[in-house]
């Protein structure tokens, strides 16, 4: 039997190969005949474009930078020296899964190191910047990407303001770009459609869990309304405001004032890069899974994506998962995780456990149907 593994990754717990790879690993001790082919997804969340420098076999760039509050950290990123291109995620450095909950702070964190790994990419040739959007712990709209690569931010008497200093946002009256103009491109790919502003945008849906209290969210945003303004200004640009533009605290807006820029939903743009409608197409069973299937995941998460493509080519598909929501879109068979005590010191340790158990329960349903 050919099985194709693909799952997404389990947030919190395991990143996406290395579920794979678990489920992969389990079921080859289980059976031996098996014919298996592993093809992590992801759907423009945290991990996106390490999953795909890797599917593509492009050459990893490794470097130092700033983390989201100002602290050196190893960074990468993808480079793609025959197509002028580099991939990355802002959740490399920039990511909020490096903050302790006390060091989890908008009103300073920002996406500098991020600029800094795109600025290293532009010095070795890069001329396209496909980012991934998933993961990041701010609110900047993009003000750090733009710092590390030569815009200037100016206070109202005229004075450079430094990056990571506190409510800097606020401070911003005005931008002083680069003399040169830089020739280059930007892919954005993200795994949520939300707009910036509005009810169901940045602040309101995603402000908490980046540590903006409710009632920061209308003096927040009247800064962000602020920043935008001059950014028209400076650009000469009307830009809209665009699903996708809520992803990464407006990451994707800000930079549109400046750069040629296309937001692609994450999964599709994925599939489509490493060919998984044909993996697909030659497997006799498929397996996905995430962290938690949910009523979120039908609107363009990796996992659902992935159900629909086997749909069309007629191919059973199995999910691993925790909760019990994912009965109801069609799969063949939902594997259900216990929950972990994530207050646990050895909670990851525990989660590979449970599904490296849960593999050997659905070999044994494999085997039974």
């Amino acid at each position: 039997m050919k099985i194709l593994i693909s799952p997404n990754a389990f947030k919190g717990t395991m990143e996406a190969d290395i579920a794979a790879a678990i489920i992969g690993e389990t079921l080859q001790d289980c059976d031996k005949d098996f014919d298996i082919e592993l093809c992590p997804i992801a759907d423009g969340g945290d991990g996106t474009c390490f999953l795909l420098g890797n599917a593509l076999k492009l050459e990893q760039k490794e470097l130092f930078a700033l983390d989201a509050i100002g602290r050196p950290r190893l960074g990468y990123y993808f480079l793609d020296t025959v197509h002028a291109k580099a991939y990355l995620d802002i959740s490399t450095v920039s990511g909020i899964k490096f903050l302790n909950s006390e060091e989890i702070n908008p009103w300073i964190a920002n996406s500098y190191g991020t600029g800094e790994l795109i600025q290293d990419a532009v010095s070795n040739g890069a001329r396209h910047i496909i980012l991934g959007l998933g993961g990041s712990a701010s609110i900047d709209l993009g003000v750090g990407i733009l710092r590390a690569l030569g815009f200037l931010f100016l206070d109202e008497k005229g004075r450079e303001l430094s990056m990571f200093s506190d409510n800097l946002l606020s401070k911003i009256k005005y931008i002083q770009a680069p003399i040169i103009k830089r020739d280059l491109k930007f892919t954005i790919l993200c795994d949520v459609d939300n707009k910036f502003f509005g009810e169901s945008g940045a602040v309101p849906v995603f402000g908490l869990q980046k540590g903006l209290e409710s009632d920061q969210h209308a003096a927040y945003l009247t800064y962000c309304e602020n920043l935008i303004r001059i950014f028209r200004e400076k650009s000469s640009k009307e830009i809209n405001d665009l699903p996708g533009f809520g992803a990464a605290g407006g990451v994707a807006f800000g930079l549109a004032h400046f750069f040629d820029l296309t937001i692609e939903m994450g999964s599709k743009w994925f599939f489509e890069k490493v060919e998984i409608e044909k993996k697909i197409a030659t497997a006799e069973l498929v397996i996905t899974g995430e962290g938690r299937y949910d009523s979120q995941s039908a609107g363009g998460k990796g996992s659902y994506e992935l159900l629909q493509i086997s749909k069309k080519h007629q191919k059973k598909t199995i999910l691993i998962t925790s909760g019990d929501e994912g009965g109801k879109d069609g799969f063949y068979l939902v594997m259900s995780l216990p929950d972990l005590d994530f207050s646990k010191p050895d909670f990851r340790n525990t989660a590979e456990l449970n599904l490296k158990q849960i593999t050997i329960d659905l070999y044994k349903s494999i085997k039974a149907s």
